[in-house]
C-alpha cells in the first residue's frame, strides 16, 4: 500500500476469462457548457498533451472504438480519422436543423460527438482519454454541458511523481473552456458501473478521497462544482461567486493547500502534494478536503434520490452519506 492510498484490485470472470474489473486510478475531468465548434480546438490540444505525456502502444492507449462500435487500433488512418472527428468544422451547426432521421440517432446516443481512446480491452492498463460533446442544440437545456476526461494508473504517479500529473493536468485545462473541473483518486470500473459498485462497498466508505466517476450524470453537470478531489478547477462564474482567487485564498488555511490564478479568470485549488484517499479506520478524514468542501458548499452539486437509481445495491442513505462525506 502506498502511504497515500491503497492499492485496489479486484479481478473477476468475464467472457474473455479472469480479468481486473476493479482499481484505483487518476481521473481527470473538465465540465464545459460549450457545443463542439466551440471546443474543438482547445480539446485537441489537451488531447495533445495528454498522447505526449503517456505516450502510444499496448502499455498505455493503442485503440479505440468508433462511434462505440468495434475496437480498432491506432494507427495513421485511424488517428486521421479522430483528427477528423475533432475538426471544429460541422455542415450544420444546430441539432434542430439535422433532417429527422439524423436528429433521432443523436438525440439517442445523447451527445453530438463522442471519442474514447484507450488500451486493449484484454489488457486494461489504467490509461484514457474520452471526450463527448454535448448535442448543440439552439437553446442548450439548462445544466447540459460537453465533458473531457482521462485517466492515468497510480504507476505513473508514482514513477513520475504527483508534480508532474499536476503539471499534465495543468496542461490539458489551459486551452479549454471549462466552468468546473478537477483531478484525483478514483475508483475506475473495467465494466458495468453498476453492476460492480456493490464489490467496493467496504473501500467505497472507509476511503474517501477516492471518488466513483458521475459519467451516467456529466452531461446534466452544468456549473454546479462535482465534489472535492485533490485537484479543484474553478471557472466562471462559480470563481466569481466565491469572490475570485483572493476570496478562496481568505477562507481556506489548511496546511499544503494552494490557491494558484489560471489565465482567463480561472483557478486551480491543490490540497496538499500528493493526492491522498484518507483512511475512516484510522481516522484520517481529509480535514483540507473537509474545509474546501464547506467553502464550496454553496456552489456544489446537491444530493438528488434520482442519484440512487445509478447506484445499484445502495440504499438511499447510504447513497447520501457518501455524496457528503466531506461535509457531515
Amino acid at each position: 500500500m502506498n502511504e497515500h492510498y491503497p492499492r485496489i484490485r479486484h479481478h473477476g470472470p468475464t467472457r474473455r476469462g479472469e480479468r481486473l474489473l476493479i482499481r484505483e486510478t487518476i481521473r481527470i475531468t473538465f465540465y464545459m457548457p460549450h457545443d463542439h465548434v466551440e471546443l474543438a480546438t482547445g480539446v485537441s490540444r489537451a488531447l495533445d498533451s495528454y498522447i505526449q505525456a503517456v505516450g502510444e502502444g499496448p502499455e498505455t492507449v493503442c485503440g479505440w472504438a468508433p462511434g462505440g462500435g468495434e475496437y480498432s487500433a491506432l494507427n495513421a488512418d485511424q488517428w486521421a480519422r479522430i483528427r477528423h472527428l475533432l475538426r471544429p468544422e460541422r455542415l450544420v451547426r444546430f441539432a434542430d436543423d439535422h433532417e429527422e432521421g439524423f436528429l433521432d440517432r443523436m438525440v439517442k446516443d445523447g451527445f453530438e460527438t463522442y471519442l474514447s481512446i484507450d488500451g486493449d480491452p484484454s489488457h486494461p492498463t489504467g490509461y484514457g482519454f474520452t471526450y463527448c460533446a454535448r448535442l448543440p442544440w439552439r437553446s442548450p437545456p439548462e445544466g447540459s454541458v460537453s465533458v473531457l476526461s482521462a485517466t492515468l494508473p497510480t504507476e505513473y504517479l508514482e514513477q513520475h511523481g504527483p508534480g508532474r500529473v499536476r503539471e499534465l493536468a495543468l496542461e490539458m485545462a489551459s486551452p479549454l473552456r471549462f466552468s468546473t473541473g478537477h483531478a484525483g483518486l478514483a475508483f475506475e470500473f473495467l465494466g458495468s458501473r453498476t453492476r460492480l459498485l456493490p464489490e467496493i462497498r467496504a473501500e467505497l466508505f472507509r476511503y474517501p478521497g477516492l471518488d466513483v466517476s458521475r459519467w451516467g450524470l456529466l452531461c446534466r453537470q452544468g456549473m454546479r462544482v462535482d465534489g472535492v478531489h485533490w485537484l479543484n478547477f474553478l471557472g466562471q462564474p462559480v470563481l466569481g461567486e466565491l469572490e475570485g482567487a483572493a476570496g478562496l485564498r481568505a477562507r481556506l488555511h489548511s496546511p499544503g493547500t494552494t490557491v494558484q490564478e489560471i489565465e482567463g479568470e480561472r483557478a486551480l485549488v491543490t490540497l496538499g502534494l500528493w493526492p491522498e484517499a484518507g483512511d475512516l479506520a484510522q481516522g484520517r478524514d481529509l480535514p483540507a478536503y473537509r474545509e474546501l468542501a464547506r467553502v464550496l458548499e454553496p456552489c456544489s452539486d446537491a444530493f438528488s434520490p434520482g442519484y440512487v437509481n445509478a447506484w445499484r445495491g445502495y440504499t438511499e442513505e447510504e447513497v447520501r452519506r457518501w455524496w457528503r462525506r466531506f461535509l457531515d
